[in-house]
């Protein structure tokens, strides 16, 4: 349409702050409902990896963001965790900061036109520093963990209950406890 003024884009901060707190949410949901004989369960085929390791490994991911990131513009990067001995109620309320330095970097972002700023210590530069690339980046990581998880209490004969694998589709409902 020629000469057509199409309205001005909406400001999406709050939409993409509050899918992130979603998906951190869902995270923490799935490890506080993990059976504890799970917990500890090695990876079929990878015998030095647990379930333990790879939750773990979700919150140090974050936190090696937060540090590329986050730090050089002001932003906290909180301690990572033992992957090997981290217990689930020790988990939660590293996942709650960590969560919380990635909603920091994501307001960054936001504040900043949409992109979060390039620092010297970003050398791998495979991901455009969009808002929308790093959230969809983060959502996609541990989505991709979760998945695993899941999947690995299936194979260990500790299939989840079906109100849980539910819960972590109900995205509606985890973003009312945000």
């Amino acid at each position: 349409m020629r000469g057509a003024r199409w309205p001005s884009p909406p400001d999406l901060r709050d939409t993409i702050l509050n899918a992130w707190k979603t998906s951190n949410r869902v995270t923490i949901y799935l490890v506080e409902n993990l059976p504890a004989e799970l917990w500890e369960a090695q990876v079929p085929g990878a015998p030095r990896r647990t379930v333990c390791m790879i939750a773990g490994h979700i919150h140090n991911a974050r936190c090696m963001w937060l540090k590329t990131l986050g730090k050089e513009n002001g932003i906290a990067v909180p301690l990572s965790v033992d992957r090997h001995k981290i217990t689930p109620a020790e988990l939660v309320p590293n996942l709650e900061r960590s969560g919380e330095g990635i909603l920091d970097l994501l307001a960054l972002g936001c504040g900043r036109g949409g992109t979060i700023p390039a620092t010297k210590a970003y050398a791998w530069r495979n991901l455009p520093l969009d808002v929308g690339h790093v959230l969809s980046y983060f959502v996609a990581h541990e989505g991709h963990h979760r998945g695993q998880i899941v999947m690995l209490a299936r194979q260990l004969g500790h299939r989840l209950p079906a109100e849980v694998t539910g819960g972590l589709w109900q995205w509606s409902k985890r973003s009312r406890e945000t």
